[in-house]
């Protein structure tokens, strides 16, 4: 099993598909990533050699991935919080930020409905 950036690749996929586990590389970045270490991308993990792994590991080491990826994310997302702007406001609020309907919809952001009761209206 290939152990790269922190995380065990499944030894039974492609490895296109096999480095897309890790955070922050999508397809088109695994392509690469293989490209430039002159792997197949047909080629299954289990089947790496080492000097291929190690190769793997030099190109990741280029790029931000796993941790360093997150922690800038959140740091990102932190900023907008603190200056106050509009983006910030709604991911302090826990709503969508990209100009969504919230009336009907957004409730994977905004949680479980809250159901809030009636007033009892007084008879006379």
């Amino acid at each position: 099993m290939a152990r790269i950036a922190g995380i065990d690749l499944p030894k039974n996929k492609r490895g296109e598909i096999g480095l897309t586990y890790i955070y922050g590389i999508g397809r088109v970045t695994a392509g690469h990533i293989l490209d430039g270490a002159k792997i197949s991308r047909d080629k299954k993990v289990q089947e790496w050699s080492d000097d291929e792994q190690a190769a793997i590991r030099e190109a990741i080491g280029l790029i931000k991935t796993e941790g360093e990826l997150r922690s800038e994310t959140q740091m990102n997302i932190k900023r907008l919080m603190d200056i106050g702007c509009y983006r910030g406001i709604r991911h302090r609020s826990g709503l969508p930020l990209r100009g969504q309907r919230t009336k009907n919809n957004s409730r994977t952001r905004k949680g479980k409905r809250k159901t809030v009761a009636n007033k009892k209206k007084v008879t006379k």
